[in-house]
């Protein structure tokens, strides 16, 4: 179901951006009058099961209630939500929310009840009778009692305590300082956090860190410790972000916890709700309502108006284990602008699209280089992000792929881990037995920001090591692997993931290159080397992120023991005849092996790899005159 397209939203005014807020929560009106703090929306449930889902069913939505509520929306609900929250904080009752433990989910739900708290007292305090304010203040206060993650988690019980100083109740002070500094620990420079104690990147740096801290800012005030530092820090990081939105306002599905949705562009309207101009009015107002405008036209809601599990349609396989049927509304904290009023100038600006480089190296996030087809309307990013979350469903294809895009995203496995069944688009499988394939997981990386080629080396098994290198070359990329192997390998490579219906449409497949054309799209992988043959892997249905049947072109070969060079050019191209000018890019491209190794295109080195002498490692020249790295 397409919900805002449904009621023809247009979603440019304040006015629309109400409208649909009013739309999201009324299915929850009569499913929270005969269920009350027991709300539940499926049978499905997450890792913490219940109470804890229920609860976060409540209290997500209500980012988007209390911001049209503190922005001076109609809303006739007041009495509904304070009977709500008056079960769910009475331990007498068979509705209550229960006792807090360390590091618990509740935890993590307390945050959006405190933020609603802090943002709509006429909403969420006064309408409630003295004694369940108190529980309500008894309730939260356990969060200062108990352990969080050591992550962003410290955030929550930040902005619960902000949200109970906010009512007169007591706050644990030295906690609350104590929270600020762990956080201030995950700021690595630029404008850029890491979630914890990691090194990859994703939608947790703008959603939560900068969001929650931005919010924090804004109610707590100017004289409110770190203010300033949370203001400039999404001062810095904001040029960044916008490369991770293409023209149509779709953002790069990459990492976990996609499942929420438009919350990936909740930062800008978090900015306005800051009243921070990172950038631009008219910029900020465009890349907030063009991501949700291209979320309102996605089937991302069922027949009863909910929201669903997965990404561009409902989807189960892509789900964490911790996404339960109100987890998705995280995605109402991109409703924070409506609390401001009409007048300000984020609803004033006439809305202007971003200008934004070809390629874009952010030097807090080296990891990843942002590549921009505009005039296809094309964002995808080659990806060094650390994989340090193996612990996590699909975590390999969610941070581990070579590429990430905004028109083709990317697939997890279902029913095997082979080219067929192994999502193996955008990555390089290998095998010693033709049963047992292993992609690119855990790796080193060399994510220099003066340089354009990113450059990991993993190891599939002792006695197999692999150095890859990616190489931007718009409107496509070229990626290099060096695989030195005491056996032999078989190899299976990747392209882009294409829409099919029952089988791909338009296939070339010969000549060491594969070409699949749907009419509508383009995707095509070619071997440089000459060394490998075309092969087209045809995942399970349901198992990527925009489409729910596809078709890889693939690449196949085998290594044999000792030192072994792939070079692939990959390209994905929307549009309708895309196929020529893939094939003439293509033709710019020259792979050479002499005393170094070279890519060319056309007469400029794109990347050059010095031969080492026995013992040694290869040099890796950067960038010079010649275009060389």
């Amino acid at each position: 179901m397409h919900l805002a397209a449904a009621l023809e939203n247009p979603l440019r005014t304040r006015a629309d951006l109400q409208a649909l807020a009013e739309q999201l929560w009324k299915p929850f009106v009569p499913l929270l009058a005969k269920e009350g703090a027991a709300i539940s929306l499926d049978a499905v449930t997450a890792s913490y099961g219940a109470p804890a889902d229920r609860l976060e069913t409540f209290v997500r939505p209500l980012w988007a209630v209390a911001s049209l509520v503190a922005g001076g929306g109609g809303f006739r609900d007041a009495d509904l939500i304070a009977e709500v929250l008056a079960q769910g904080v009475d331990p007498a009752h068979p509705h209550y929310w229960g006792t807090l433990g360390d590091r618990d989910q509740r935890a993590v739900e307390m945050s959006s009840l405190a933020v609603a708290l802090w943002l709509a007292p006429e909403l969420m305090w006064r309408p409630l009778g003295r004694e369940t304010q108190q529980r309500l203040v008894a309730w939260l206060g356990q969060i200062n009692r108990r352990e969080v993650r050591d992550n962003n988690w410290h955030f929550f019980r930040v902005l619960v305590n902000g949200a109970l100083a906010s009512v007169g109740a007591p706050v644990d002070d030295v906690r609350l300082e104590a929270d600020l500094q762990r956080l201030d620990a995950f700021y690595h420079g630029d404008g850029w956090y890491r979630d914890g104690a990691t090194r990859h990147v994703d939608y947790y740096v703008p959603t939560a860190l900068h969001l929650y801290g931005l919010v924090w800012a804004k109610l707590s005030g100017p004289g409110a410790p770190r203010t300033s530092d949370y203001l400039e820090r999404a001062r810095r990081f904001a040029p960044d972000f916008v490369a991770w939105f293409a023209p149509d306002g779709s953002a790069l599905p990459m990492g976990r916890s996609l499942t929420y949705r438009f919350a990936q562009g909740a930062f800008w309207g978090a900015l306005a709700f800051a009243d921070l101009e990172a950038l631009p009015w008219g910029t900020i107002k465009h890349l907030h309502l063009q991501h949700l405008r291209w979320w309102a036209r996605q089937p991302i809601f069922d027949g009863r108006g909910f929201l669903t599990i997965g990404y561009a349609y409902p989807n189960q396989i892509m789900a964490e284990a911790y996404n339960a049927p109100g987890s998705p509304y995280w995605a109402a904290k991109a409703f924070l602008p409506l609390a401001l009023p009409e007048s300000h100038p984020f609803w004033t600006a006439e809305e202007r699209p971003p200008e934004v480089p070809a390629v874009s190296v952010a030097p807090g996030c080296a990891g990843l280089r942002i590549c921009r087809d505009d005039s296809r309307g094309h964002v995808f990013a080659l990806a060094n992000n650390p994989l340090e979350t193996a612990h996590l469903r699909h975590a390999a294809q969610k941070y581990g792929k070579f590429v990430y895009s905004t028109a083709f995203a990317f697939s997890v496995p279902v029913g095997g881990n082979g080219p067929q069944h192994g999502a193996a688009d955008s990555m390089l499988l290998v095998s010693r037995d033709g049963r047992d394939w292993r992609g690119r997981e855990q790796f080193e990386t060399d994510n220099a920001p003066d340089t354009p080629a990113l450059h990991s080396r993993w190891q599939p098994w002792p006695g197999v090591e692999i150095d890859t290198w990616l190489v931007p070359a718009l409107p496509g990329h070229v990626r290099l692997h060096r695989i030195q192997s005491s056996v032999t390998v078989r190899s299976f490579e990747g392209g882009f993931p294409l829409e099919r219906t029952t089988r791909p449409a338009l296939v070339l497949a010969r000549d060491a290159r594969t070409l699949l054309d749907n009419g509508a799209m383009f995707s095509g992988i070619w071997d440089l080397a000459g060394t490998r043959t075309a092969e087209i892997a045809v995942p399970e249905p349901n198992t990527n992120l925009l489409h729910s049947l596809t078709a890889v072109p693939g690449l196949s070969g085998d290594a044999e023991p000792g030192e072994t060079w792939l070079a692939t050019a990959v390209a994905g191209l929307p549009g309708v005849g895309q196929q020529a000018a893939a094939e003439a890019w293509r033709d710019e491209l020259r792979f050479e092996i002499g005393e170094s190794i070279a890519l060319w295109r056309g007469a400029n080195v794109l990347w050059r790899l010095d031969r080492p002498a026995s013992g040694k490692s290869p040099k890796r020249r950067r960038r010079g005159s010649s275009g060389g790295t």
